[in-house]
């Protein structure tokens, strides 16, 4: 019998997957599946298993037996379910392909949207949709991802010619430009990848629905994704799953959207929805940090509708999983979709608040809040903040920081509750390198991208100057407990990666000049401002007393001096194991020559 590598989710009464299917789904397309089942609005589609991936990638990019067959199966039956078939001349059915590893791994593996779309079916698509420009535009965007993530053409070319459109019509946002000139768009698009590749765009949907899923397969293995896995401790055998889903449209006009939301604030653990999205834009928007989006609150306000169901479906998703979610979502024409939820990343301080309040609002027990909180989450709460005392002991800190204006440079979105100082770095590479020289350095990015992973690891902080609080930058910085600021450029930077400088407020930042960022209020001065680790929060300690209600070994503390006593208290050592006197003479030495000397 064929072994099994393809799952549907279709519907409440079609759905071949749960949340408990991780292993062989995939994180993503377990919980697609088991929303589905739950009912809530999921774009239709299919689930390639994580051993269809092991296969591929030990046995020379073949697929297994059975594999070709079955996803020809599940796509037909997807068409049949839709009444469109994939690449259609008159109404199109176009799908996503996402990967989607058992443990997350945000932006680390590839992504293609608007799959199927080809120079007959854009037609097809502009008229069904009576919408030229966002027809064009999904077609533009395939093409790019496609090149780029299928073919190793860098997004880098297509997006000049992009910058250099929106320049010659004097705009700033891509939805200004209209359909007939990205039309013309679209030919020079075609005009790069042949001449890159020495071939014509792909026209035939099946094949380049093939071609996807391979590469995403193949995403598995790329650098940054390895370097994460090595940072975060996450196995290399896992492989990842392929999600094939029917595409929603966020770039639809403007009742159309895309967002991301937490059911909690992942910075600090407060319970309250959190999250942003961007009107008449797709999912890739808001999480690459192309453009700045708008806070979820104001969702509450322009569509109160739209906000209550997201807000009635999060609270559905905490319950079913008893933990904070983190969840993607398209609004198509006025009408919701959930394009994803997982356990949401969070900084170390949230780690504790979340597992402390769900403790106490009855979904966790003790024990499962302490087996909830890393080492590193305890760390990771004693994030530095700026010593404004020390700067100034005598004056309150609101004077000390207006005393601070000449070397205030502006301000951005805290994407994390930490201050950071280091020299600015304008190159992930570079980051890197100074970082094992053990320099401190602050990476300074227009917006990063998973490819900036070995570098946002290495520094101190991160600085972008686009992006929000749920962009790639400020989801991997508070994961991995860095500081971080994104969306300055509203605050006044101006990032110019090419000739390694910032510029704001009349100043000139390059690269190797000392900034701090402060994570408290957004700000980023020039030069070292001193920093002070913080004190464990209130809801830390409380589960540090829980560790110690249910702990076997007692843990003592090597501590040689007073304030090193004090820190070993806080932290619940149970006394003092190692006391080496002769770190103890250290500052008095003078005292100690003249007791032996007498």
């Amino acid at each position: 019998m064929t072994e099994k590598y393809v799952y549907k989710f279709f519907n409440k009464e079609i759905c071949e997957g749960s949340a408990d299917m991780r292993d062989t789904l995939g994180g993503k397309g377990a919980n697609l599946a088991e929303m589905t089942s739950l009912g809530l609005p999921v774009p239709p589609g299919f689930v390639i298993s994580t051993q269809a991936c092991l296969h591929f990638l030990a046995n020379n990019e073949e697929y297994p037996t059975g594999l070709e067959e079955s996803i020809d199966e599940a796509l037909k039956a997807l068409e049949n379910h839709m009444g469109k078939k994939l690449g259609d001349n008159e109404d199109p059915l176009l799908v996503s392909v996402r990967s989607g590893a058992r443990i997350s791994m945000p932006g680390m593996m590839d992504t293609v949207l608007n799959l199927g779309l080809n120079d007959a079916a854009v037609e097809g698509l502009a008229k069904v949709s009576d919408d030229p420009r966002f027809a064009y535009d999904s077609y533009r965007r395939f093409m790019y991802m496609y090149a780029d993530v299928v073919r190793g053409v860098s997004k880098e070319y297509f997006e000049r010619e992009l910058e250099k459109l929106k320049q010659e019509l004097n705009i700033e946002n891509d939805t200004e430009i209209p359909a007939e000139e990205l039309k013309k768009l679209i030919q020079k698009y075609k005009i790069i990848y042949k001449e890159h590749l020495g071939e014509d765009f792909p026209q035939d949907p099946r094949k380049q629905l093939d071609d996807a899923i391979r590469a995403v397969f193949r995403s598995w293995n790329t650098r940054r994704a390895i370097d994460y896995r090595n940072h975060q401790g996450i196995p290399h055998d896992l492989g990842t799953a392929v999600n094939v889903m029917t595409m929603i449209y966020g770039n639809l006009g403007e009742t159309s959207a895309t967002g991301v939301a937490f059911t909690r604030n992942p910075s600090t653990g407060e319970k309250k929805l959190y999250g942003e999205y961007l009107v008449n834009a797709q999912g890739e928007d808001v999480v690459a940090g192309i453009r700045t989006p708008l806070p979820i609150e104001e969702l509450q306000t322009t569509k109160p509708e739209l906000y209550n169901q997201l807000l009635e479906i999060s609270n559905l998703l905490e319950d079913r999983y008893n933990d904070m979610q983190d969840m993607e979502f398209t609004i198509q024409q006025g009408k919701m979709f959930m394009l994803q939820t997982r356990n949401g990343k969070r900084t170390g301080i949230a780690a504790g608040q979340i597992a402390y309040d769900l403790v106490n609002e009855g979904q966790i027990t003790k024990e499962e809040a302490i087996l909830r909180i890393n080492p590193s989450d305890v760390e990771n709460t004693l994030f530095p903040s700026v010593d404004w005392g020390k700067i100034d002991p005598n004056a309150p800190i609101n004077q000390v920081k207006a005393n601070l204006a000449d070397k205030y440079l502006g301000s951005g979105l805290a994407a994390g509750a930490a201050a950071a100082t280091g020299l600015a770095v304008f190159d992930a590479d570079r980051a890197k390198e100074l970082a094992e020289k053990q320099q401190d350095v602050i990476l300074v990015r227009v917006e990063t991208t998973p490819e900036d992973f070995h570098g946002m690891a290495a520094s101190k902080g991160i600085l972008t100057m686009k992006g929000g609080l749920t962009s790639h930058a400020a989801i991997v910085a508070r994961q991995i407990g860095k500081a971080c600021i994104v969306g300055s450029e509203k605050g006044g930077i101006s990032i110019d990666v090419e000739k390694k400088e910032l510029t704001a407020n009349g100043k000139i930042i390059k690269e190797g000049d000392w900034i701090t960022i402060d994570g408290d209020d957004g700000a980023i001065y020039m030069d070292k401002l001193p920093t002070r680790p913080a004190a464990l929060p209130e809801s830390m300690l409380a589960i540090l007393d829980w560790c110690d209600e249910t702990a076997k070994i007692g843990v003592k503390a090597n501590a040689d001096k007073p304030d090193q006593f004090m820190k070993a208290l806080e932290f619940g050592a149970k006394g003092i194991g190692l006391c080496r006197t002769e770190h103890m003479f250290f500052d008095n030495l003078d005292l100690v020559r003249g007791m032996i000397l007498a």
